[in-house]
């Protein structure tokens, strides 16, 4: 049997499994800020891959959860070693009312069940398949799986970097597009928050010389919104603003959140720049400003690297039947660290669905099964893999 053919019987005998882990996953909440779900999940995961050839660091951190970083035993070659990525954190806090885990004929839906504890079930069991086989110990591999990416990633990115500099490849397991896409390049982000100090009154006595928070807030959104530039991609938002105390009062502060996104790395010094600018022109009287950046992710080009590595999965994919494409996302992830030390790296590796972030959030249940075959016989072919004999299956 072909190891293609064998990986596939694998891991269609192991399709109930796959999808008992994803619940099991999905039912406990593990919002960014939820340390001890992050934590129970990252538990569940390691007494999944506990029969699997593994070494398993788990990063003791605070406030969020711990990551965990799991190693094969094959030592890194002169080249390096092949990265997965994936985190453990989803966006819903721990007192939403979106817990549930519920299947029909096509779907799975629950939190987190495409971003990204899909792509966690597709990773895990692409390594228990390739340990079956006795492959593991052929392929140096570290899988970090993150426990802050949905807050951008401050605890957790050191490692990630650190691990992709030691690394040949990286594939991230996000989710993949409605069309099949695999994402070969990002833009960057860029999240800032703007606080304006105005002088509090009366509105019933407010003269033309009030000075209102709210007041100034709006000329600086008017010159942030001004940063867009479409045909650059160069995207700017002012997604939150908040301010004052009632209609009849003058505002004594205002603040706003604020998110760019963007496509070459000098572009991030350049909106820093005019970002500064914007904060320091006082157009009210007696106001100010003050500008935070919050976090950020530097671009994920669509290089020559990443193209290459592509055109490998491509390859694969071809072969075993699963059509993919080429996606350049709006969208960051980890996967932007990865290819700020320049390592190649493809991400939306994951299985395909919709709906992130939304309590419409869904998987197409056949997708888990194509895209767990899919990175397994990506990480055969890498560490050499041959047909397995009776003597590799247990």
């Amino acid at each position: 049997m072909a190891m293609d053919e064998w990986l596939r019987t694998y891991l269609g005998t192991h399709r109930s499994q796959m999808f008992d882990l994803l619940r099991q996953l999905v039912c406990i909440n593990s919002g960014s800020h939820n340390k001890p779900g992050v934590d129970a999940v990252g538990r569940v995961i390691a007494n999944a891959l506990a029969d699997c050839d593994l070494t398993l660091d788990v990063i003791e951190i605070k406030p969020v959860g711990n990551p965990l970083v799991f190693r094969t035993p094959c030592p890194p070659t002169e080249t390096g070693q092949v990265l997965l990525v994936g985190h453990m954190d989803t966006v819903f806090p721990a007192d939403t009312d979106f817990r549930n885990y519920r299947e029909d004929a096509d779907r799975a839906y629950g939190p987190g069940v495409i971003d990204m504890k899909g792509g966690l079930v597709a990773g895990i069991f692409a390594l228990k398949a390739l340990s079956e086989a006795n492959l593991l110990q052929r392929l140096p591999l570290s899988f970090v799986l993150n426990s802050d990416e949905e807050i951008g990633s401050k605890q957790s990115k050191a490692l990630i970097r650190r691990e992709a500099e030691k690394s040949v490849c990286a594939f991230v397991l996000e989710g993949g597009g409605l069309n099949g896409e695999v994402v070969t390049g990002r833009k960057g982000n860029l999240s800032a928050r703007l606080t304006v100090a105005g002088r509090a009154g009366h509105a019933a006595f407010a003269g033309p010389d009030k000075t209102s928070a709210i007041v100034e807030m709006a000329h600086k959104i008017l010159a942030i919104e001004a940063l867009n530039d479409f045909s650059a991609g160069i995207l700017a938002n002012a997604g939150t603003v908040t301010g004052g105390i009632g209609p009849n009062t003058v505002a004594e502060r205002a603040e706003a959140l604020l998110d760019f996104r963007f496509v070459q790395p000098e572009d991030e010094d350049r909106l820093k720049t005019k970002l500064s600018q914007i904060c320091a022109q006082i157009m009210v009287p007696g106001a100010a400003a003050e500008l935070e950046i919050v976090s950020g992710r530097p671009p994920m080009p669509g290089s020559e690297a990443n193209q290459a590595l592509y055109d490998r999965v491509d390859r694969i994919a071809d072969r075993l039947g699963i059509a993919i494409r080429p996606e350049f996302r709006s969208g960051v992830s980890d996967a932007n660290f990865i290819a700020q030390t320049g390592t190649p790296v493809l991400d939306g590796l994951g299985p395909i669905g919709a709906g992130d972030h939304s309590p419409e959030e869904y998987m197409l249940k056949e997708s888990l099964s194509q895209r767990t075959l899919l990175l397994a016989t990506i990480l055969a072919d890498l560490s050499g893999g041959e047909k397995p004999g009776p003597e590799d299956i247990g």
